[in-house]
């Protein structure tokens, strides 16, 4: 069986220079088995290899989807979920809002009018306010406002933009800690705010433009700016650019532009 599949780059800005982060989309027939789609992200070895199918029960809006990275599945990729967006709307033909049911939970995306695309998935909540820890605080090398706990990526706020931008992290130190990863923000010079997102215990260690991430910084800047919209940069080498909205029932929407990197077809049995 041969299954398609597209490259697409998402939250990039190309006349800022932001190439966002990338996903392989793949469009199966039928599941696959998990080893099959660990291997096959191994061979693409991009941030996450999407994989994209219909159950019999699903509605025409609705579609399965699970995340890989080259090295382990990701619970929730909202980089590969604006992607699995695009895909289905360029390369499938899909119009209007779609469901996409992951093994944790469903979340919605769809085209917007001005060629974005977008996803809206649940506000991730700070849990509490903890003290900072030392060996954090030397991993990253700069000094560390704050320190919140959360589900997903533990926050960090630093004091400016500039000092997040020159950053040098010590993964070494980092990953003597037992947190997965880190949301490291700030105030935003010509944005809201700008944030770099750190995950020092699996293969990638810095990436490039994270949707999960913005799903925990929408709410905690919006309760910090008193704010609905927001514009924010994620200051990572490729650099990404998010429009980031707080709807009702703690929703997050998280839109970003896009481009189709390259077309093909992967044969998978």
């Amino acid at each position: 069986m041969h299954s398609p599949f597209a490259l697409i780059e998402v939250f990039d800005d190309p006349a800022r220079g932001f190439k966002g982060n990338t996903s392989t989309v793949v469009w199966l027939e039928k599941e696959i088995d998990e080893a099959s789609m660990q291997s096959i992200a191994a061979d693409f070895n991009q941030p996450a290899t999407t994989f994209l199918w219909k159950s019999e029960e699903d509605e025409p809006s609705d579609f399965r989807v699970r995340w890989f990275a080259p090295d382990a599945e990701i619970g929730l990729c909202g980089h590969g979920s604006l992607a699995a967006i695009v895909y289905l709307s360029t390369q499938r033909s899909v119009e209007g809002t779609t469901v996409l049911h992951f093994p944790e939970g469903q979340l919605e995306g769809q085209m917007q009018e001005d060629g974005s695309a977008s996803i809206t998935l649940d506000g991730i909540p700070v849990l509490s306010e903890d003290e900072i820890p030392e060996t954090l605080e030397a991993g990253l090398g700069i000094a560390i406002n704050a320190y919140y706990s959360t589900p997903n990526k533990n926050i960090v706020l630093v004091e400016s933009e500039a000092a997040l931008r020159d950053m040098k992290p010590d993964f070494a130190r980092l990953r003597e800690l037992a947190a997965f990863g880190y949301a490291v923000t700030a105030p935003g010079d010509e944005v809201d705010f700008v944030s770099r997102t750190l995950v020092p215990h699996v293969q990638q260690l810095e990436d490039p433009a994270t949707g999960s991430s913005h799903a925990v910084l929408a709410p905690f800047w919006g309760k910090k700016l008193d704010k609905k919209r927001m514009r924010a940069h994620q200051l990572s080498k490729r650099g990404g650019k998010f429009t980031c909205e707080l709807l009702e029932d703690d929703n997050v929407r998280l839109s970003g532009k896009f481009s189709i990197l390259a077309e093909g077809k992967l044969k998978t049995e």
